[in-house]
């Protein structure tokens, strides 16, 4: 980092005691930096470093059990899936080996498997190698900022298990599972499982655990997830979060102009990209501030949660790699210090209650030096 007061407030901090916060949200667990999304690995990497709300992105088998995996289709990227021959041959598209003209393909999604086949897999890191020749060779391609050497089989994770676990963790952690809109491969109803049933049965779960509703951030992209179950569970909806990802001029402003009928119908909190949140400003445009959307949000009277934090890689190259999470300011960051300087304008300009992360320890440390504790389960109407 520069010299800033910034620097010097972080430094201030170094030798303070670290509690666990809700401001760290454990993004696919919040280790997944270095250990598998989805895993048990992940989540406990994401509660040892402080994470206070850990997550599970829920996708539902072929016969309808709910597990932990970012994608109903990412099967053949996140797992060893394509290395058992009796279920590879399951997939919706089987291994396909590169040629002089063509990439490998594979699409292999948790619809195709059962719910103890799925249990049976091993997670490994994301990534895949489009110039296999074979099924082993597609296993590589994680990028060179992320590691392998935790790739032992990680332990992949039904919601069940995912409750089990995070309600054992010690610190009293809160849970954030959100409800996965199928991709096409995967058309709705899926013989005869509509979206409804799908959504009630993720809340269903929760409640034949006897969690409390106030220890619950469902979240969802589909914004008709969240009216039902504002509707149909209204202590379980109104903590929901609203996930959006906007990303040319005419969806911004057509988003703004939803705000304050998301706000009417009982939405209380928007969880958008970080980049949606921020803009170059400032003298000659070199610092970074609040995105216009960011103020709007705030302006119709509902809290943020963004995602997703260290997801980038080296910072000097965003721009070159044209990363998603630093599109709005690649022109002004240059070096590593400058997620520093993102999360203070995040925390302490925009006003967000938590933030997702790939690596807890980062952001808990921030969120420990500024009184940072998260958004308050139970005191939302």
């Amino acid at each position: 980092m520069t010299d800033s007061p910034l620097k010097e407030k972080l430094l201030s901090c170094q030798n303070k005691p670290v509690t666990i916060t809700d401001f760290a949200i454990g993004h696919r667990g919040g280790g997944t930096l270095q250990f598998p999304e989805e895993t048990k690995q992940s989540e406990d990497a994401g509660a040892r470093m402080g994470a206070g709300i850990l997550e599970c992105d829920v996708s539902f088998t072929g016969d309808r059990g709910l597990v932990c995996r970012h994608s109903l289709c990412d099967l053949h990227t996140t797992t060893d899936i394509l290395l058992r021959p009796d279920l590879a041959k399951k997939c919706t598209v089987p291994f396909t080996p590169a040629n002089a003209t063509a990439p490998a393909n594979a699409l292999c999604c948790t619809s195709d498997i059962t719910i103890n086949e799925y249990s049976s897999l091993c997670g490994k890191q994301d990534g895949f190698n489009a110039s296999a020749r074979t099924p082993q060779e597609y296993q590589s391609g994680t990028p060179n900022w992320r590691t392998e050497l935790y790739d032992t089989c990680g332990k992949v994770l039904t919601l069940n298990e995912y409750i089990d676990l995070v309600d054992s963790y010690p610190g009293n952690r809160n849970f954030t599972p959100e409800l996965k809109t199928p991709p096409p491969q995967v058309p709705m109803p899926f013989k005869g499982y509509t979206q409804q049933q799908y959504a009630q049965d993720f809340v269903d779960m929760f409640r034949k655990k006897h969690i409390d509703s106030s220890r619950i951030w469902p979240q969802s992209f589909l914004y008709e997830d969240i009216v039902y179950w504002l509707k149909n569970d209204h202590d379980f909806g109104k903590q929901a979060i609203y996930l959006q990802e906007f990303d040319t001029p005419g969806d911004l402003a057509a988003g703004m102009k939803n705000l304050s009928i998301a706000k009417a119908a009982g939405v209380n909190i928007i969880g958008p990209s970080i980049p949606m949140l921020v803009a170059p400003g400032g003298p000659n445009n070199k610092s970074i501030v609040p995105s216009a959307y960011a103020n709007a949000i705030k302006q119709n009277g509902l809290d943020i949660i963004a995602w997703t934090y260290e997801r980038s890689g080296p910072l000097a190259t965003v721009k070159a790699r044209d990363e998603y999470y630093f599109s709005t300011i690649a022109n002004i960051t240059y070096y590593d210090g400058q997620y520093y300087e993102l999360l203070d304008v995040l925390s302490n300009q925009i006003g967000i209650k938590g933030l997702f992360t790939d690596w807890a320890a980062t952001v808990t440390y921030f969120a420990n030096c500024f009184g940072l504790n998260g958004p308050v389960g139970g005191s939302y109407t």
